[in-house]
């Protein structure tokens, strides 16, 4: 395999959630084949899982401090000198908002820029500045075939700036757990507790299992948003099977959950990838979520799931019996994505691809 130059790996967000997942995975496959500076803000989710997650112990990162995205004097320099101490010619950037002081921090130095695009974007971005700040992108790398629809529509290009599709991989390898049986049917739902993520329809979805005297668990895993709160709350005092629903918080170990349920259950509204939808499909548990924005690729891939009318309740809820009715022929075609999704979710696959953009 050809030698690759020194390397950075920059994702500076401070949340929680699968795009901060996503970066680490990234950084952390790729450092496996070639030279990897991982930059990231400190003392955030990041921070704390490069810190004490054994899956990371052998990534080396580098911390910054900042206060502010917007032409930060402190992303500009410190990110700047980090770049020059390590003798960086490559730079994997994923995110959006510190795109602006990234620019800055790389004038005038021969980087060859790669930014990865993870979350739909709604607002065009093609205003002089950013036409200006995107000016030095040498490749632009979408998730999906839809991500990339929409990265030519809202962001701008270079004279020289190319747009090429990377799936993601497994973070690791699946779950040694054996799937485990119940009388009852587990369900999962793996995302943050938040308005717009479509934990609300996965729980409304599970009445027609109550009406139909269907024994069920329901297990959410995932950060809650603070501000939603009320919102769960009152949703779980408008139905009568609220003590089969459990939300259960973050965990770092999402994919032992995998075997122990039979269907994961994902209606999101809007996905630029969908991570979790991966991970379920690789660990051959059911699937069904609502067909739209990139998830239909997962369908197009040639996997058995199950993708509803996009935002209907009552086709979620259909399916969901149906599934129920059924469980069994279905657990054996779910199974069966297991072999295939060793081929197209393999880290090995993924890090050649984007070797194959660093010089």
């Amino acid at each position: 395999m050809e030698l690759k130059s020194p390397t950075a790996v920059i994702c500076l967000s401070h949340h929680t959630g699968g795009m901060e997942l996503a970066a680490t995975k990234l950084a952390n496959n790729l450092s496996k084949f070639t030279d990897v500076t991982y930059i990231i803000k400190q003392n955030t989710f990041i921070h704390n899982q490069c810190k004490s997650n054994p899956d990371y112990k052998d990534l080396r990162y580098a911390t910054i401090d900042f206060s502010t995205t917007l032409l930060s004097p402190s992303i500009i320099f410190s990110v700047r000198k980090i770049v020059l101490q390590n003798n960086i010619k490559n730079v994997i950037f994923v995110g959006a908002s510190e795109m602006k002081s990234l620019y800055f921090a790389f004038l005038g130095l021969n980087i060859n820029l790669i930014v990865r695009h993870g979350t739909i974007k709604k607002h065009p971005k093609k205003d002089w500045f950013h036409t200006l700040v995107y000016s030095k992108v040498n490749t632009h790398v979408a998730i999906s075939k839809y991500m990339s629809s929409n990265v030519k529509e809202i962001i701008p290009f270079g004279e020289n700036t190319k747009l090429t599709v990377i799936v993601p991989s497994l973070a690791k390898t699946i779950s040694t757990l054996e799937q485990t049986k119940s009388d009852s049917l587990r369900l999962l739902h793996a995302g943050r507790v938040t308005s717009g993520k479509g934990i609300d329809k996965a729980i409304l979805a599970c009445e027609v299992l109550y009406q139909n005297s269907i024994n069920f668990s329901f297990d959410n895993f995932g950060p809650a948003d603070g501000k939603y709160a009320k919102q769960l709350e009152a949703l779980l005092a408008s139905i009568k099977y609220a003590e089969k629903i459990h939300i259960n918080g973050f965990t770092d170990k999402i994919y032992d959950e995998y075997p122990k349920h039979d269907i994961f259950i994902f209606p999101t509204p809007d996905e630029g990838y969908g991570n979790v939808m991966m991970e379920a499909i690789s660990h051959g548990i059911i699937v069904l979520a609502f067909d739209n924005t990139a998830i239909s690729n997962f369908g197009e891939m040639g996997f058995h799931i199950h993708l509803v009318k996009d935002g209907s309740l009552e086709a979620l809820k259909e399916r969901l019996l149906y599934i129920a009715n059924n469980l069994e022929e279905e657990k054996k075609l779910a199974f069966e994505n297991i072999e295939k999704a060793k081929i197209k979710f393999a880290p090995s696959r993924e890090a050649g691809e984007y070797l194959e953009l660093l010089v």
